[in-house]
Parts: structure tokens; C-alpha cells; sequence
């Protein structure tokens, strides 16, 4: 999978960068044949934010944002957004009817 990093109006650390790409590694486990992901770190006055593009075959891209004082939070928030994104997606039709029955 292609890890495209984007920064506007942001300075980002060697280290941030590959903690960003080993947690994308982790999230493409779990992504159904992912293609690409894109991560935007954007600074505008105080506000960090994290932008995280997943594209895979076939599917709509999933999109998460993380806002927050500094970089490593809100690629936190940004990656927990994701995750959650990507636990509904996993689902197929039939299962997400079978848990809705149950209720």
C-alpha cells in the first residue's frame, strides 16, 4: 500500500512521519484490499489537524480528521476515527441485519 504524506503550513518530524506510516500498516490488516493512503498535518494558528485518506478497490474512500495543540494528539484522534470507520465498513449487509434482529 502507497503512504502519501502532505504538509501544509507544517513542519513534521522524522519520527512522527513513521509512527503515521507504521499505524497505517496496522489499519491496512484490517481495511479490505486497501490501495492508498493519503495524510495531510495542516497548521493554522493553534489548531493542528490530522487528515487521514484511506482508498481501497471498490469502496468509498474513508476519511477521518483529528484536531488538537500539537501533531501527535490529533493523529491519535484521526486514527481512532478510522478505526472506527473501518469496524462499520467491515460489516457486510447481511451481517449488520443479523446484529440489527437481535436487538
Amino acid at each position: 500500500m502507497d503512504v502519501i504524506f502532505h504538509s501544509h503550513n507544517a513542519v513534521i518530524s522524522e519520527r512522527l512521519r513513521s509512527r503515521a506510516e507504521s499505524i497505517i500498516h496496522k489499519l491496512e490488516t484490517r481495511a479490505a484490499r486497501p490501495v492508498r493512503a493519503v495524510v495531510r498535518f495542516e497548521q493554522d494558528g493553534p489548531t493542528r489537524r490530522v487528515e487521514i485518506v484511506m482508498h481501497a478497490s471498490r469502496r468509498r474512500p474513508l476519511v477521518s480528521n483529528g484536531y488538537a495543540r500539537t501533531y501527535g494528539p490529533a493523529l491519535s484522534e484521526a486514527v481512532h476515527n478510522l478505526q472506527a470507520q473501518l469496524a462499520r465498513s467491515k460489516r457486510t449487509r447481511k451481517a449488520r441485519t443479523r446484529i440489527a434482529a437481535r436487538s
